[in-house]
Parts: structure tokens; C-alpha cells; sequence
């Protein structure tokens, strides 16, 4: 069996406010555009900005944090993996490739402003994964270690 990696890193801005729904199933899905901008010289010498859009996707806790703490303009640091997922509209094959979230990583600096994360992590990540800066405000703070 070949080994393989599916994996994407982002840092940059989310482009508008969350978009957050509940399914029928009783999930919660949020969804978010991230724009990173990479700069370059051209062969003239010109610096050029180059501005890429990702589609995200949070579920469930993520999608609550990010409901709660993100904003058009924030700037967040987004852990997951790519999906292109194929639809047929029109009679016409259309594809999507979105970055399913698994980690969420507030970047503002904190206090900016009296209605911003201060007494909490920055650092979220989805129940079940091994991130020990994660944080669920239940009072859990009984962990040996």
C-alpha cells in the first residue's frame, strides 16, 4: 500500500461573516472563505500580489467557534484536508473542491477590542483529535497532566 497524506495548512483572512446551519441529522455545518495572498516579482521586476480563495468547511465544535469568534477580516490559521465533491447542474459536471476543517487557530491579537477572545484558547480542534491546547469551557481542568 503507497503511503499517502492529504493535508492543508492555511493562514489568512476569512472573507465573510460564518455562514452556520443546522442539518436534518442535527449537525452544525459552517461555512467560510479564506483568502491568502502570496507575493512575487514579475520578470519586469514588479511586485504582484496574487490572492487565492479557499472554501472551508467546520463541523459541529469548530463550527461553534467559529460562529462565535470569527468575523469577515479575522485572521485564522485553518488544519485539514481537500474534498472535491461532483454535482451535475443543467445537465452540465460541475466540481468543488472545499478544506475540511479539523483544526482552527485564532490569529488577531487578543484584546483588540472588549468583545475578543481574552479568557480563553485561541486553538480549536475537532473532538476525538490529540490537541492539548484545545479548549471546551465544560471546567474540565481535572487532566493529570
Amino acid at each position: 500500500m503507497a503511503l499517502s497524506m492529504n493535508k492543508v495548512i492555511l493562514i489568512g483572512n476569512v472573507g465573510q461573516d460564518p455562514d452556520v446551519r443546522t442539518i436534518p441529522s442535527g449537525a452544525r455545518v459552517c461555512k467560510i472563505s479564506v483568502a491568502t495572498t502570496e507575493n512575487y516579482k514579475d520578470k519586469s521586476g514588479e511586485w504582484v500580489d496574487s490572492t487565492e480563495w479557499h472554501r472551508v468547511v467546520l463541523w459541529d465544535y469548530l463550527a461553534d467557534r467559529a460562529e462565535k469568534y470569527l468575523k469577515r477580516g479575522s485572521k485564522v490559521c485553518i488544519e485539514g484536508k481537500n474534498k472535491t465533491t461532483k454535482y451535475e447542474k443543467d445537465g452540465v459536471t460541475h466540481y468543488t473542491t472545499e478544506v475540511i476543517a479539523r483544526d482552527l487557530i485564532l490569529l488577531d491579537p487578543k484584546n483588540r477590542d472588549s468583545s475578543s477572545v481574552s479568557d480563553e484558547s485561541a486553538s480549536y480542534s475537532s473532538p476525538g483529535t490529540n490537541n492539548s491546547a484545545a479548549s471546551d469551557d465544560n471546567g474540565d481542568d481535572d487532566i493529570p497532566f
